[in-house]
């Protein structure tokens, strides 16, 4: 990585995939800024929740100028593939150039906001580059509840502009986000032993579909592993015999389900109609998602019978539940043509010891339709679960299209490429909502490279996308 241009960015950006940074487990990159702040020579703080500032005064002749926040999030979505052998908690992500494409072996890159936080490293440091006072303010915890930036205490930040480097859309400035609140169910049980003669125990998976950001992606088709999976259960789960032994499926709860997978039973003499119901579905399902899905995988396999079962009455409500359990785009904006207003991401199903947990996340860009998703979710879970709860959520960021910072930045890019940039809001969350709570004063922006695929192994960082970007930054930061 450190041959790519702009080198000053990569060979950071290099370090940063060597230092494990898992959300919720930030503590080893955050040392590793703090001691970059030292070797740098540059003034720093930290905060009780490892969230990490720093600070480089202003070059010749900016002095007078408002000062500029850089920010980004250095904490990653940890997702790999299943054959895929590597511990988020100590091992160094493994990456490879792929022509113009930055990728990692099987596992997510954590260009997602790694690479947001090299920019900003890079831009402080520049021994050429001119700029007003400037703060790098990275956070925790964006992925899982943007817990840094919620607990970011008042008055921290100095400068009263802000460039969030957390998109992903080259080319693109966002001046908006949706808000964003997560709903918890559980279901708890007590497993059953059952005689188990003239039973047969088969396990169901559903693999290789595409996945990605439950904001950025939720519009485009994809399929999500846990909804195609219990489609199928509720198919079967009359046969004779059928008992429920464990589900899981997904991970993360801004990312799209990729595979899932449950272990049933049926009764001996209904295998060949399970196999026949099977094929059937995987017929339906590859005619449905087939354009987008072309790697999508639906398995059956004998396995050895479970020791141990959900209860039939409550496997059967809990299918049902999940089944109806909303998923996906809900409804688009009216004020922004083409932008997904209010979402849902069933995003996991766990087995686990005495209970199952269903972990869902709700997005909107208008603050009543968010609630009105996450009870929508309550309502369709509650038929099995006996216990739900919701996050804090997040609030969204209503665009200002009078920015100044705006004007500038759009500026910088049009003098650099000759071409206009698209003004845009963005479905995913970001955490500017947050700070103008705190800072409501402040001017913002968002911007970054072309990055495909994030939140899943599939993610990808276009190296001439991250060129163009850099330079943008740059450009913008001497215009102030």
């Amino acid at each position: 990585m450190n041959t790519l241009e702009p080198k000053e960015v990569f060979s950071i950006f290099n370090e940063i995939t060597r230092v494990p940074r898992p959300s919720k487990h930030e503590e080893k990159i955050s040392a590793w800024l703090v001691d970059f702040a030292k070797k740098h020579n540059l003034e720093y703080e930290t905060d009780e929740g490892m969230n990490v500032i720093m600070r480089a005064p202003a070059t010749a002749g900016y002095e007078g100028k408002p000062g500029i926040v850089l920010q980004a999030h250095m904490d990653m979505v940890c997702e790999k593939n299943n054959d895929t052998v590597h511990d988020f908690m100590n091992d160094p992500i493994s990456t490879y150039v792929d022509g113009d494409w930055l990728k990692a072996r099987g596992t997510t890159l954590g260009g997602d906001d790694g690479i947001g936080v090299a920019m900003a490293l890079a831009a402080i440091t520049s021994p050429t580059l001119q700029h007003p006072a400037m703060e790098c303010l990275f956070t925790v915890d964006e992925e899982t509840g943007l817990t840094g930036a919620n607990r970011l205490k008042d008055g921290c930040l100095r400068g009263k502009q802000l460039i969030n480097l957390d998109s992903e859309d080259d080319g693109q400035i966002f001046i908006g986000c949706a808000g964003g609140i997560d709903t918890l169910a559980k279901m708890h049980y007590t497993p059953e032993s059952i005689k188990t003669d003239g039973l047969y125990a088969a396990k169901i998976k559903v693999g290789g579909l595409m996945g990605g950001h439950s904001g950025d992606d939720i519009n485009k088709g994809r399929g999500n592993a846990n909804k195609v999976l219990v489609r199928f259960l509720y198919r079967v789960m009359n046969f004779s015999g059928f008992r429920l032994a464990c589900i899981n499926g997904g991970n993360l709860r801004n990312a799209i389900a990729r595979e899932a997978e449950a272990v049933i039973t049926i009764a001996e003499n209904k295998k060949d109609e399970l196999r026949a119901c099977l094929n059937k579905y995987i017929t339906e399902a590859e005619s449905e998602l087939g354009e987008v899905e072309k790697e999508m995988c639906i398995t059956l396999e004998t396995v050895d019978m479970p020791a141990a079962f959900v209860p039939q009455d409550q496997a059967a409500r809990l299918i049902r539940a999940l089944y109806a359990c909303p998923h996906g785009v809900i409804g688009m904006s009216k004020d922004m043509p083409g932008l997904v207003e209010t979402s849902t991401n069933l995003a996991s199903v766990k087995t686990l010891d005495g209970y199952i947990e269903v972990n869902t996340s709700q997005r909107s860009s208008v603050e009543s339709r968010k609630h009105e998703i996450k009870e929508m979710v309550e309502c369709a879970l509650a038929a099995a679960c006996d216990e739900i709860t919701h996050g804090d959520g997040y609030p969204g960021w209503k665009p200002n299209v009078n920015s100044p910072l705006l004007d500038v930045t759009r500026k910088a890019y049009e003098d650099l490429f000759k071409a206009e940039p698209k003004v845009l809001a963005i479905h995913a969350g970001l955490e500017c909502g947050l700070f103008l709570e705190k800072y409501p004063y402040l001017d913002m922006v968002s911007i970054g490279p072309q990055m495909i695929g994030v939140h899943s192994p599939q993610e990808r960082l276009s190296i001439s996308s991250t060129g163009r970007c850099w330079q943008w930054l740059c450009h913008t930061l001497e215009s102030l």
